[in-house]
C-alpha cells in the first residue's frame, strides 16, 4: 500500500525550531535552507511553528506545510510545552491522514526529561523519533545549576529514546558515542551560503556603519556573537587590549549597554571603557550590510567553546580572509587548517594578534578557507546530505 500523498513520499515533521519563515536562530535558518533547497520531491515537510494566535492556520512556504502551534506563556517550560503540543499536533495529523512510516526530527534536547511516551507513541505509528542534540547547552554557564541537571538528564534520555542522532559536528557526534554507545548516530554538517551579495563601498550602509564605528575598512578585529560569558568576551578584550595593534576591536553583539550585568562585570575587570580601540557597536541585522563588514574586517576573533558548529563561524570563514579561532575541537573540526588558532593561556591571543598585524596579505588563506566552506558546508550540500539520509534511513 503506497503511502499518503503519493507513492514514496516521506513525511518528515520538524519540531523544536520557532518555524518559517525563518527570522533569527539556527535551527529556523537550518529549516529554511531545508525548505529553500530542497531537490527531492519526494520529500514532504511539516514544520510546526510556534504561535501566539489561538486560531491560527497552517500554511504552505516553499512547498513545507507550516502548522502553528499555540503556547501559553510559561516561562522557561513554554518551550517544553511547545515541543509537546507540536507533537501531539503531528501525531493528530498523521492518524487523520493515514500517513506511514512518519519521520519525527526534534532540535534540541529540552523536551528529553519527558521523551518517553512520546517515543512509544511514534513507535506506535510506525514512525522513527530522530534528534539533532545541538551543542552541549548543559555546560553553558548562562543557566543555573538545576536547569543545566535537567539539560544534562534531557539530553541522556534523548539519546537512549530516539533511534538516530544526527549532530551537525564531528566532535559532537563523538561525545555522543562516547556517552550513549548504544545510540545510532550520523553527522551531517550545518551550512553556509556559499555566495554572498555584494555591496558597494559608497552604498549609504556601509558609510554610515563606518562612521559609527569610527573606523574604516581592513581596519578593525570583529567579534560577532551573542553576549555571553561562554563565548570568551573577557579573554579576548583582555588580550587584545595587550596587544599592540593600533586596530579597532569592533564588537557586533545583543544586550551589550551600560548598565546591563555581563556588560558592567566586563568594564570591571578588563576596564575596556579606558581603550578607545574597544568598540561595542550594537547589533546589524541587516545581512547584506553584515557580510560586507565581514568581508572588509581585518581579521575575525572567535571565541566560542560550547557546542557544536557555530553559524557565526561557518559565515566568518565563508566571508572573511583572517579568522582567529580559539582553539577547541568544534572549531578546529570545522576549520581545520583554514585558520590561525588561539588558547585562553595568558598572552597567547596578544601575540598571536601582534603577529599577524604586522602581515597584510591573508587571501590565500581566505581562499583556502571559502573552498572548504564550498566544499563540505554549503547549503546544497548539506540538504543533499539529509534528502538521502531521509530516502534511505527514512
Amino acid at each position: 500500500m503506497p503511502r499518503k500523498g503519493g507513492v514514496g513520499v516521506r513525511h518528515v515533521f520538524i519540531i523544536g525550531s520557532r518555524g518559517l519563515p525563518a527570522q533569527y536562530g539556527g535551527f529556523e535558518t537550518f529549516v529554511e535552507a531545508l525548505v529553500s533547497h530542497q531537490k527531492n520531491t519526494n520529500i514532504r515537510y511539516h514544520v510546526a511553528c510556534l504561535s501566539r494566535d489561538k486560531g491560527a492556520q497552517a500554511f504552505d512556504y516553499k512547498g513545507a506545510r507550516c502548522f502553528p502551534v499555540y503556547v501559553p506563556k510559561l516561562g522557561p517550560a513554554s518551550v517544553i510545552a511547545y515541543d509537546m503540543l507540536a507533537l501531539k499536533q503531528a501525531f493528530a495529523y498523521v492518524q487523520a491522514e493515514g500517513i506511514e512510516a512518519p519521520i519525527f526530527y526534534i532540535l534540541g534536547n529540552t523536551i528529553g526529561g519527558f521523551i518517553g511516551p512520546f517515543a512509544k507513541k511514534i513507535r506506535k505509528l510506525g514512525g522513527q523519533l530522530w534528534v539533532n542534540p545541538d551543542g552541549l547547552e548543559w555546560r553553558r554557564t548562562k543557566w543555573s545549576k538545576p536547569v543545566r541537571a535537567y539539560l544534562k538528564y534531557a539530553e541522556k534520555g534523548m539519546a537512549k529514546s530516539c533511534d538516530l542522532v544526527i549532530s551537525d559536528n564531528k566532535g559532537i557526534e563523538r561525545y555522543i558515542q562516547e556517552q550513549y554507545p548504544a545510540s545510532k548516530t550520523c553527522f551531517i554538517a550545518y551550512g553556509t551560503e556559499a555566495n554572498f551579495p555584494q555591496l558597494s563601498e559608497d552604498d549609504e550602509r556601509v558609510r554610515d556603519f563606518y562612521q559609527k564605528a569610527q573606523t574604516k575598512e581592513k581596519d578593525y578585529y570583529l567579534m560577532v556573537s551573542r553576549f555571553v560569558p561562554e563565548n570568551n568576551y573577557e579573554t579576548i578584550i583582555r588580550e587584545f587590549m595587550a596587544s599592540r595593534s593600533q586596530r579597532a576591536l569592533v564588537i557586533i553583539c545583543n544586550q551589550a549597554e551600560p548598565g546591563q550585568a555581563f556588560y558592567e562585570l566586563l568594564r570591571e575587570r578588563t576596564g575596556f571603557d579606558r581603550d578607545p580601540r574597544v568598540r561595542f557597536v550594537g547589533t546589524v541585522y541587516d545581512r547584506e550590510l553584515l557580510t560586507y563588514i565581514r568581508q572588509q574586517a581585518f581579521a575575525y576573533l572567535h571565541g566560542h567553546e560550547v557546542g557544536g558548529t557555530n553559524p557565526g563561524l561557518l559565515e566568518a570563514l565563508a566571508s572573511t580572509d583572517l579568522n582567529l579561532i580559539l582553539k577547541v575541537s568544534f572549531n578546529q573540526e570545522v576549520a581545520l587548517d583554514t585558520a590561525r588558532y588561539w588558547t585562553k593561556t595568558a598572552g597567547d591571543l596578544s601575540r598571536l594578534i601582534d603577529q599577524v598585524d604586522k602581515e597584510t596579505d591573508f587571501k590565500e588563506l581566505g581562499q583556502s578557507a571559502k573552498a572548504h566552506m564550498q566544499d563540505q558546508y554549503s547549503w546544497d550540500k548539506i540538504v543533499q546530505d539529509y534528502e538521502e539520509l531521509i530516502a534511505h534511513e527514512g
